[in-house]
């Protein structure tokens, strides 16, 4: 597996060259006003595949949904670098420096009790930058886009606000607010006025955020889960209806509230979503008949894999590698003859095609019969160990 620098700079290549001359003409048209609307797309799909993540779905979706997102941080700041504004180094230093500069108690030596420190500390010396930059602190509310969604955006006013101590000291507090907005709601509903019922329904959603934000739970992720239970109740609704065939508008309100009951009950059957904490593999150990064997083949193919010999107790072999650590052991050979494969993942199908070249001219004999393709292959080393090396579906 490349090093995260390397396919950082492989992409903003690629970049460059679809902008480039004779590049893509649609990527060359646009512009930061175009790519506006997939800017926020990318960032909405990211969030969807999280939420997948939370209910127990697979991880893979979310890298290649953040990789679309990386995308467009890469197509804006190509624009950027053809202008001479700034390039992705830049954009890349200036987030570091930003983050090595407010946690000194991890870059420094600046002591701290606890995260609420952390982010009194974060606000001060966020107000110190913007001094250095414009003159003056300006106020701690900023930097929150006016443009992101009103329940997110609440919130994280009242956040920054809390900063410096403009808070409910508890949520005793924060509910009693709510109440007293509610009250306030319900007398401007009697009164009919459109205009203190939209003041007053304002007020009460704000109060709702903030509760959200003193119970940790983002109003906006609550009201996004919320509308996706919405969702699925109302069309086990309309599956119903349908295999009763019940006319399309033809149901009564208390037999459609039937259903969504039955909805509501399927739903809490069902099991939370589990996760087992996550093991890492940082070393295979391998037992095999001969070492020495084992060495002689690995010291090459490890090096055409990327990966290194490392220093290991007199009678074993063994290599790093993307994270990985492959030890050979003295012992008896437990796999002999298995169908079983142990799989090397390719950053490529080029990858695949160089390494298949590599053994047909130094190792024909290891190739495993019938297993090459263009997404992968397999091959066997001198203790029998068979090995798959494969590019991940795409």
């Amino acid at each position: 597996m490349a090093a995260p620098g390397a396919e950082l700079e492989r992409l903003v290549e690629i970049m460059r060259r679809l902008r480039a001359e004779g590049g893509c003409p649609w990527d060359r048209e646009q512009d930061l006003r175009s790519l506006r609307p997939y800017l926020t797309e990318e960032a909405f799909e990211v969030l969807d595949e999280m939420d997948r993540v939370a209910d127990g779905g697979p991880w893979r979706p979310l890298c290649e949904e953040l990789g679309d997102l990386l995308f467009q941080i890469v197509f804006h700041t190509q624009l950027a670098a053809e202008l001479g504004e700034f390039t992705m180094a830049d954009v890349c230093a200036a987030i570091s420096d930003k983050l090595t500069s407010r946690h000194p108690h991890v870059f420094g030596d600046q002591q701290v009790k606890g995260a609420e420190q952390v982010l009194a500390n974060w606000a001060r010396l966020k107000a110190e930058e913007r001094k250095k930059k414009t003159g003056r602190a300006g106020s701690v509310l900023d930097g929150v886009p006016t443009q992101a969604p009103s329940l997110l955006r609440a919130e994280r006013l009242t956040e920054k606000a809390s900063r410096i101590g403009f808070d409910w000291p508890d949520l005793a507090g924060v509910r009693g607010k709510l109440d007293e907005e509610l009250r306030e709601l319900d007398e401007a509903i009697a009164s009919g006025g459109r205009d203190a019922i939209e003041h007053e329904l304002g007020d009460v959603l704000f109060s709702l955020a903030n509760l959200a934000r003193f119970v940790k739970t983002p109003a906006e992720d609550a009201l996004r889960m919320a509308t996706r239970r919405f969702v699925t109740r109302f069309q086990y609704i309309e599956a119903k209806l349908n295999e009763e065939q019940v006319p399309f508008g033809g149901a009564s309100l208390e037999h459609m509230e039937r259903h969504w009951q039955a909805a509501k009950a399927v739903e809490k059957a069902l099991p939370p979503p589990a996760h087992a904490p996550r093991a890492s593999v940082a070393t295979l150990r391998l037992a095999v008949p001969d070492v020495a064997a084992q060495r002689a083949f690995w010291d090459g193919v490890a090096g055409w894999l990327g990966w290194a010999p490392t220093r290991s107790p007199e009678g074993t072999a063994a290599y790093t590698g993307a994270g990985l650590g492959l030890v050979f052991t003295p012992g008896a050979q437990a796999l002999d003859g298995s169908p079983v494969a142990l799989t090397l993942e390719a950053p490529s199908p080029a990858a695949v095609a160089r390494l298949q070249e590599l053994f047909r001219a130094h190792h024909p004999g290891r190739l495993v019969a019938g297993s090459s393709s263009p997404a992968g292959f397999q091959f066997v080393d001198p203790a029998g160990l068979r090995w798959e090396y494969a590019a991940p579906p795409t």
